[in-house]
């Protein structure tokens, strides 16, 4: 999508930090398959929630950097990433709403609409399994790091979670 509005600076930064965050935790669930590790991205860098040390971290973004570089688009493709949980919450959301549409105020009159608001959620959650990912690799992240470059890494412990902050240029 060259020459859109996901070409401006602030979101082309987002768009490929977040692409580099996801790169570099398959790296690291690669070696570390057993713990949890989450991400968070700006236009700044992104930050690696898990707990693994900072040197893994740094290592894993170089590896992650350079593969992209390489050509491997689809590790800025993630399963679990956010956006496919929002798309799909938003979609099952809208779709209770709906559901609820006149259904008055009485809390019998509500639960009568039940059944039908779960069949209505649960096909917006079928129907939009592939949205999700879709608005992920077109939107939300980009494969293509371009100019973009390591900085450096910040390790910090916030409420028992290891957090590293991997800041980018570029």
């Amino acid at each position: 999508m060259s020459n859109s509005i996901l070409e401006i600076k602030p979101l082309s930064r987002i768009r490929r930090n977040h692409g580099l965050e996801h790169a570099t935790i398959h790296m690291l669930s690669k070696k570390n398959p057993e713990i949890p590790i989450g991400g968070m991205s700006s236009p700044y860098g992104f930050t690696i929630v898990g707990d693994v040390s900072t040197e893994e971290v740094a290592e894993a973004a170089i590896e992650a950097l350079k593969k992209l570089r390489a050509g491997q688009k689809d590790l800025a493709m993630h399963p679990n990433c956010g956006t496919n949980f929002a798309i799909s919450g938003a979609a099952a959301g809208l779709a209770a709403w709906v559901g609820m549409l006149g259904a008055g105020k009485k809390v019998s009159q509500k639960l009568e609409r039940l059944p039908m608001v779960l069949v209505l959620a649960t096909l917006a959650l079928i129907l939009t399994r592939s949205l999700g990912p879709a608005i992920q690799k077109t939107i939300t992240t980009s494969g293509d790091p371009a100019g973009l470059e390591l900085e450096r890494v910040e390790t910090s412990v916030r409420a028992g979670l290891r957090l590293h902050r991997v800041m980018t240029k570029g």
